[in-house]
């Protein structure tokens, strides 16, 4: 593996190529046109470049978005490396900066500086790092609001809604929804030089509030889609009646736990209803933060562990996955280890809580299954359960609980 080259991250970014600029709009504007995608802009008037745009991440159809809500400015993007596999050479002549997931990354800093200050440029950054598991916000970096303070450039948010409901992460196939943006300055160039690096993270996560079934539930956006609630036990793997863990199935409109029968429908308006009995949750993101509390719960009883065979694959650059082979995985209260062979030297992964604030995971990725994501500064490895069903999710609870949990005791300490 120390033969391998890596992806280049030192490599300077550039404003994207006039002739890419058509392909752009070619792919972004027929789905937004289709989809009477509707911006709302605040407090944007006589906001040129460079800035900063901060936006909600829901899934693949938010670069389509993101490029009509500026349009006609184009922007620097932060992908993720796996957005790179096979069209590296593409991405790169549109602009686009590499990022390892929930790593400690100084050289992406480096980069976005360059953007704004030589490019010129807007610079979008998806800060959740990865798509809504329940179309809700998900956890921002620390490090967001001082990054911001530093670069003293103007900063907007772009909240988007209907891309979520459109394509959610544990069912992929596409739906019939409206779309609509708002795009707000939230932070002046003028006020970025006197704000404090509190009122900086106040504002942004106060932008970033977003519920996504509450906006369909509002706005009456029916989705009568047969498989609606299909993969949904992915993501609610607990059952509320019962309590049982993965034990939940799903399939076309119904949701049901496998240990006791219990089971629910989902509606058009994405609400859900017990089928017999008592409704513990009709809201599907108060069940996904009922199974949070429930891990930080095992996590402050000191029974959270997770102990499983794994198939690990490697990904140092863009050119594909390499197969690793079988190893072992832990995660518990002291954070993951992973051990395993790497091409013939030994493999050994430690993640202390404090290290990750939270952990990307993927529902059966490409067809290999369900898995999480771990990377280094120079590789980013894919670890793929064999014997535990629908843990991932949990995991990523334990992720964050654990973070807040350590976080909490340096501050106090």
């Amino acid at each position: 593996m120390d033969q391998v080259k890596r992806f280049d991250l030192d490599k300077k970014p550039v404003k994207e190529k006039f002739f890419l600029t058509p392909l752009a709009y070619l792919l972004s504007f027929p789905t937004v046109w289709k989809r009477k995608l509707i911006v709302n802009k605040v407090n944007m008037k006589g906001l040129k470049p460079p800035y900063i745009l901060l936006a909600t991440h829901h899934a693949f159809i938010d670069f389509k978005v993101t490029t009509a809500a500026i349009f006609p400015r184009r922007a620097n993007y932060i992908v993720a490396i796996d957005g790179f596999i096979g069209r590296e050479w593409l991405l790169r002549n549109v602009g686009a900066i590499c990022k390892r997931k929930f790593t400690n990354d100084l050289k992406l800093f480096k980069q976005i500086k360059y953007s704004l200050e030589e490019l010129k440029n807007i610079v979008a950054i998806y800060p959740e790092a990865r798509y809504t598991l329940v179309g809700t916000t998900a956890i921002l970096p620390d490090s967001l609001a001082k990054m911001v303070k530093v670069l003293k450039q103007p900063v907007a948010v772009l909240n988007m809604h209907g891309n979520y409901l459109t394509q959610p992460q544990w069912n992929l196939a596409m739906r019939k929804v409206p779309l609509a943006a708002d795009l707000t300055q939230i932070i002046t160039k003028d006020e970025i030089k006197v704000l404090s690096v509190d009122e900086i993270n106040r504002r942004i996560h106060d932008a970033f509030v977003y519920d996504e079934y509450q906006w369909q539930k509002d706005h009456q956006i029916k989705i009568d889609f047969a498989n609606r609630a299909k993969g949904l036990h992915q993501v609610l793997y607990q059952c509320p009646s019962c309590l049982a863990e993965s034990q939940m199935d799903s399939d076309k409109d119904q949701l049901w736990c496998n240990a006791c029968g219990k089971s629910y429908t989902m509606d058009v308006y994405g609400q859900l209803k017990a089928n017999q009995g008592v409704t513990e949750f009709s809201h599907i993101p108060d069940w996904y933060e009922f199974e949070r509390s429930q891990v930080s719960k095992q996590i402050e009883e000191k029974t959270y562990a997770i102990e499983d065979e794994v198939r690990i694959e490697a990904l140092p650059n863009a050119k594909g996955y390499m197969p690793l082979g079988k190893g072992k995985l832990i995660h518990d209260l002291n954070g993951f280890r992973v051990e395993g062979d790497e091409l013939g030297k030994p493999l050994l992964i430690v993640k202390e809580p404090l290290a990750m604030y939270s952990l990307h995971i993927e529902y059966d990725y490409l067809g290999k299954g369900d898995c999480i994501d771990i990377s280094t500064l120079d590789n980013s490895y894919y670890i793929y359960p064999l014997n535990h069903k629908n843990i991932v999710t949990k995991m990523h609870f334990a992720t964050e609980e654990l973070y807040k949990i350590e976080k909490e005791k340096l501050q106090n300490s």
